[in-house]
């Protein structure tokens, strides 16, 4: 793998998902966002609008690539023509980070708009590891992955979710991606301790935090069932555990992800505003 660096680092304060009806706004006054995420998918043609607005942008903010259509968790060979199209992104952009999901999202042919979580096994291990080598050497740089929001129990897991992430970025020496509503949405699915998870996490090998709302519904048997929606402004709680996790791990660039029903650009730059309040507490 070519260990890049990249010509700005994400600073540890919040940004916000970047969204076009926004672009405008952020030129006049991005306060308190310091710096951007896209979606890869997004960003992968040959020109337009899209290309031309992200360039400007990106001669004053660090931007962020995270990626949502790689299925590394997927028992099939990734794709190739997707790998190819995610490198020609990350050429030109040179982003401050890039990241994917601990998810799949492919079935032979066909591919599901969706992210799903995997099974914690040996054999799912090494695939997943396999993956994530096959990307960093491709596409040239170190990648974050990212936990997964998790909806139920798999019978035939035997690893710890925490012990899984940190020994596939031990093998392939890519960082994790912390995303602390996904830890609220996911114990609270298992019915296990959110803060707990926080306090175990391998903080040392976090690139970056992401904070979003989720949907609350319930199960068949009456039990709280939390949908990860990015939909709405993120839950008491979960600023709650952000918080434990910058006790725990310290400042890190903390993301607004707000991808569904997007509000007005004062909304979301509230939301970015408590996160940095929240990062001003921390002991530097």
């Amino acid at each position: 793998m070519l260990d890049q660096t990249a010509k700005r680092r994400l600073p540890a304060r919040p940004g916000v998902g970047y969204k076009p009806q926004h672009f405008s706004s952020i030129l006049a006054d991005p306060t308190p966002v310091e710096w951007l995420e896209i979606h890869a998918e997004n960003y992968m043609g040959d020109g337009g609008r899209p290309l031309a607005q992200l360039r400007h942008l990106a001669e004053r903010f660090p931007i962020s690539v995270h990626g949502v259509g790689l299925s590394i968790g997927g028992e099939a060979a990734l794709d190739r023509d997707h790998l190819a199209r995610l490198k020609q992104l990350c050429g030109w952009l040179d982003p401050a980070s890039f990241s994917e999901h601990l998810a799949w999202s492919t079935h032979g042919a066909e591919f599901l708009n969706d992210l799903l979580p995997l099974p914690y096994t040996e054999a799912t291990l090494a695939r997943v590891c396999a993956h994530i080598d096959e990307v960093q050497d491709h596409v040239g740089r170190r990648m974050l992955l990212e936990n997964p929001s998790v909806y139920v129990n798999f019978t035939e897991t035997n690893l710890d979710e925490i012990d899984f992430l940190t020994e596939i970025a031990k093998r392939t020496g890519c960082g994790l991606l912390l995303d602390v509503n996904n830890v609220y949405v996911s114990c609270t699915n298992r019915q296990t301790d959110p803060g707990d998870y926080i306090d175990r996490f391998p903080h040392d090998l976090v690139g970056e935090i992401h904070l979003g709302g989720h949907d609350e519904d319930a199960d068949d048997a009456g039990a709280p069932l939390l949908i990860d929606a990015h939909g709405s402004e993120v839950v008491d709680p979960v600023w709650q555990l952000y918080a434990r996790t910058l006790a725990r791990g310290g400042a890190k660039p903390t993301l607004i992800e707000w991808d569904n029903d997007v509000p007005d650009w004062p909304v979301l730059a509230e939301e970015a505003a408590r996160a940095a309040r929240i990062l001003d507490g921390v002991p530097a």
